[in-house]
């Protein structure tokens, strides 16, 4: 599944490209009352090192079976995957234990990742610090807000030391205001880390505020239907005009596979 690099060879240049992940023809199959289902078809992706790509479409489209592949957790029916190292994963839910404080959460990803018992406090206190949570080592779960243990979920992703993060949805559970500083927070580590993102999200404007690519994928089984570049400089608004208008246009490009996933 992983590899130290994905790689592959230009076919015009014949020089080598690196990929942070590569989604070379996958397909996937579920058995269901009525045979074998096919909620993926064919999809062919690449993020590359440092890109932040959003998966955007309808419920049921497939977008979180494709980001569980990419993290290995299941397998393709068809083609194949390769990613830079393991992927970290982040969910909608936060998944962190509550009987565990904020840090001690983070450092047993550090623990997991092999880093010394000696240097798991001063990194979790690092990575804290970098979601904008210092002195937040000892606070039980329980004790923080939704906003907050995202962030903590967030940091504790990090931890894994990937080069690749799959994000769930990670936002959409909380308010809009919570989620717009969030959208914030996001950028900034994203810039500061280098990290590459693939964000799956079916909130048009989400996609738009946050991605360098918009990928929108087909109603079941789903397809790349489309892509698009954003230009938009960051730091990004959710209320920019810029930002309005690119989601105008993606929106009609969804609502019209829901209308054609409809007919069938």
């Amino acid at each position: 599944m992983a590899t130290a690099l994905a790689k592959t060879t230009d076919a015009d240049t014949g020089t080598s490209v690196e990929y942070a992940a590569r989604i070379e023809h996958v397909s996937k199959s579920f058995a269901g009352p009525a045979g074998q289902q096919l909620v993926l078809d064919d999809i062919t992706l690449d993020v590359a090192p440092g890109e932040f790509v959003t998966l955007l479409g309808a419920s049921g489209c497939g977008k979180s079976t494709l980001l569980n592949l990419v993290a290995g957790l299941d397998k393709p029916s068809a083609g194949g995957i390769s990613t830079d190292g393991r992927p970290a994963l982040m969910f909608q839910e936060h998944a962190l234990f509550p009987w565990l404080t904020a840090g001690k959460n983070i450092e047993l990803a550090l623990r997991l990742r092999g880093l010394p018992k000696s240097d798991r406090r001063a990194r979790a206190e690092e990575l804290l610090e970098l979601v904008r949570l210092k002195g937040a080592y000892g606070k039980r779960v329980h004790e923080l807000s939704g906003g907050m243990r995202q962030r903590v979920a967030l940091a504790r992703a990090l931890a894994q030391d990937s080069q690749l993060l799959l994000m769930d949805e990670p936002f959409a559970a909380l308010d809009a205001i919570t989620r717009d500083v969030l959208h914030d927070e996001l950028t900034r580590i994203w810039r500061e880390t280098n990290v590459s993102v693939l964000f799956v999200t079916h909130n048009v404007r989400e996609a738009v505020r946050l991605a360098e690519r918009v990928v929108l994928l087909s109603s079941r089984p789903g397809r790349i239907a489309r892509e698009w570049t954003v230009d938009i400089p960051q730091p990004r608004r959710i209320e920019d005009s810029a930002v309005a208008d690119l989601s105008v246009e993606i929106t009609e490009q969804l609502r019209g596979e829901i209308r054609r996933h409809g007919q069938h």
